[in-house]
């Protein structure tokens, strides 16, 4: 089986979980990661197995072994590092978030259509067995129709010095970070653009925003709240309400290996609709157990894009619905690139 020959731009910890992730990965391998500094590329290097190091990002974009780029580097390089790999005639699986904003999203899509390569925005979580199973519950029916969700994403960090997740040039803040998960999810499952969003946030000194809440209005009567921080704990579960009963998520964002899935709840209802109703409620867990690594599955995907032509897990006018959003939250608390 041809496998698709992927090189890392970028040695933070997202690229490290991707390394390590794509170890499993059934239709792709490693052969390359680039680094501003040689020691961070020839340390990645060893410790993830990769062949070459390359101690600029320029030169990775002109190593013909590699077919395909796993963009990992800060938000505000998205923008301008995935067009020059496209125009290197590299496939870009770029992290979330795409970009700062819907204009630079547009661009970046724009020229991977002109150049002829596949361009995906990398939101892991989307192809995991478990995502998969809650969107098809949902279309089943299983708990009738969507009414609320309620997601939270957050973490608490004290390394704000040198975390670029605090700073404003390279667009950090908890909603650009984290928020649009939450984002992400509420527009998967109501399978529609909100029509109406109110964003309140917490600012850090540094420029970004340190916590948000916010809510989505969506048609057909479907309300979503999420929450986001990047210095407070919350459980980071999601909960999707409908007339016949509820999802719960416990581990909605990263899937653990080994005990993934889900549960559908049904409440007691009220003693006037049907005094007969016996409780407990029912509760029924839902494994979604997987082969592979998470990062592994969204690689494989991208894979199938490049190597099958298949459509993408995320299309374009997933990540520009998303982008929009965001736009119109860090408007609202005043957030400008």
């Amino acid at each position: 089986m041809t496998l698709l020959q992927w090189g890392i731009l970028g040695t933070g910890n997202i690229a490290g979980q991707f390394a390590a992730g794509i170890r499993t990965a059934r239709r792709g391998a490693l052969a390359a990661v680039a680094s501003r500094s040689e020691d961070s590329a020839r340390t990645f290097s060893q410790k993830h197995h990769i062949a070459t190091a390359h101690s600029s990002y320029e030169t990775i974009l002109r190593d013909e072994r590699v077919q395909a780029i796993y963009l990992s580097l800060p938000n505000s390089m998205h923008h301008e590092w995935t067009i020059k790999c496209l125009r290197a005639g590299k496939h870009v699986l770029c992290e979330k978030p795409f970009a700062r904003d819907v204009a630079e999203s547009e661009e970046m899509f724009d020229v991977a259509k002109r150049e002829g390569r596949v361009l995906m925005e990398a939101f892991m979580y989307r192809s995991h067995p478990q995502t998969l199973g809650v969107l098809d519950a949902i279309r089943r029916g299983e708990i009738g129709q969507v009414k609320l969700m309620k997601l939270s994403f957050c973490y608490r960090t004290n390394k704000i010095d040198g975390n670029v997740r605090f700073s404003h040039a390279l667009a950090g803040g908890a909603l650009m970070d984290v928020g649009c998960y939450c984002i992400n999810l509420a527009r998967a499952v109501a399978n529609a653009e909100p029509s109406h969003v109110n964003a309140h946030a917490v600012m850090h000194e540094s420029g970004v925003d340190e916590q948000l809440t916010a809510s989505l209005e969506f048609p057909d009567g479907i309300l979503a709240t999420m929450a986001c921080g990047m210095r407070v704990q919350a459980d980071n579960t999601a909960q999707i309400c409908g007339t016949e009963g509820y999802i719960e998520i416990p581990w909605p964002w990263k899937p653990p290996a080994g005990k993934a899935g889900f549960t559908i709840a049904r409440s007691i209802p009220p003693r006037q609709d049907n005094p007969n109703i016996p409780a407990p409620p029912p509760r029924q867990w839902f494994s979604t157990e997987a082969d592979r690594d998470l990062y592994a599955m969204e690689a494989d995907e991208f894979a199938e894009c490049v190597l099958d032509d298949k459509p993408p897990r995320i299309p374009r006018e997933d990540t520009l619905g998303n982008m929009h959003v965001l736009d119109q939250m860090r408007e609202q608390i005043g957030l400008k690139w």
